[in-house]
């Protein structure tokens, strides 16, 4: 099978697109046929050895952290999918991932993926979406008539923040630049504040019960959400290589997420794809030979939104995964693009 890989740590350069040998599941494990596969800010941190610390992985190593595709063989002791099933999943950190035309999974990671957009889109949301829920409520504990402050809406987590947290009732204050405000506001946000003309610390008026940074801000900037933050509140930060701060005497959290794979949050998260509560955006698709081209337009801050990198096979057969009643596709380019797509339940 086709997979890229890579065998040393370094730039995009060092992905290679090549022939490896099919896998097979081992027992309690299930092999997909993939369809996508997505592009995360991790995959060149993990790429370039950044995260030898916190995920460490064996060289050669297959990057793609999310994965949606059809089951086509089953290891021993499965029983909760069966070949054929069309289904999402969030790898484990450290293993091979999915960006290669086959890809082994524990199959308790697994969970259906939504009928009502393309599978292979369907890549765009394990891992983003999981780090949106549990920064929220895990860690967040969010609620309804909260205020929340979400600076760097504009991303794919801070997307799906935004909808979850409108979903659950919560006042929502969103930092998003030019290019993105239309889609924060898009996504639900009550305010937006332009992080590129407007200081975050002065726009905010009123304090809030949470802060979720997603931006790559200083450290001096990440202290200052603290100063926003209600006393009991909490600061959830992504950027793990800068600790969140507290505030022990205000009783402020600080929170550093570190996302994990949840299969039942994955199919409720599915599960409000699928009836259209939650909004799946995608910015690009493109094939799976041109990952080493995506790596270096994202490390040169240049992608448009959300990326799917697609399998091989779907570039000649893209609709041969999907429901033909959901969606009409058609190749474009070296990706393919959705023209027609039945309205939501």
């Amino acid at each position: 099978m086709k997979a890229v890989r890579f065998h040393e740590f370094g730039g995009p350069e060092v992905l290679r697109y090549e022939d490896v040998e099919q896998p097979t599941p081992g027992a309690g494990q299930v092999r997909i046929r993939v369809a996508a596969t997505s592009f995360n800010g991790v995959d060149g941190n993990i790429r370039a050895g950044f995260m030898q610390g916190p995920i460490p992985v064996e060289l050669p190593h297959t990057p793609g952290l999310d994965v949606a595709g059809t089951v086509d063989a089953l290891g021993v002791g499965v029983d909760a999918v069966a070949v054929g099933d069309q289904v999402v999943g969030f790898l484990p950190m450290t293993g091979t991932g999915a960006a290669a035309e086959y890809v082994i999974a524990p199959a308790e990671i697994l969970t259906g993926a939504p009928r009502n957009i393309p599978l292979a889109d369907a890549a765009a949301f394990p891992l983003v979406g999981l780090t949106a829920w549990q920064a929220l409520f895990d860690h967040g504990k969010l609620t309804a008539g909260q205020r929340v402050l979400i600076n760097g809406a504009g991303g794919a987590v801070g997307g799906y923040a935004v909808q979850l947290a409108k979903e659950v009732g919560a006042h929502v204050i969103a930092t998003a630049s030019p290019r993105s405000a239309d889609r924060v506001r898009a996504a639900g946000a009550d305010e937006v504040i332009d992080h590129t003309t407007t200081d975050v610390t002065a726009a905010v008026t009123e304090p809030v019960d949470l802060a979720l940074n997603l931006a790559p801000v200083t450290p001096e900037q990440l202290a200052a959400l603290v100063t926003l933050i209600r006393d009991g509140g909490a600061l959830v930060n992504t950027t793990v290589w800068m600790p969140a701060p507290s505030d022990e005497e205000r009783g402020v959290r600080g929170v550093d997420l570190f996302v994990r794979s949840d299969a039942d949050q994955l199919a409720d998260l599915a599960a409000r794809i699928g009836t259209g509560e939650l909004r799946v955006d995608v910015a690009e698709r493109v094939a799976l030979a041109d990952l080493p081209a995506l790596h270096a337009q994202a490390g040169a801050g240049e992608l448009p939104g959300k990326t799917v990198v697609l399998a091989p096979h779907r570039l000649t057969h893209p609709q041969e995964d999907d429901d033909p009643d959901t969606t009409c596709l058609s190749l474009v380019g070296n990706a393919y693009g959705v023209q027609s797509r039945r309205s939501r339940p």
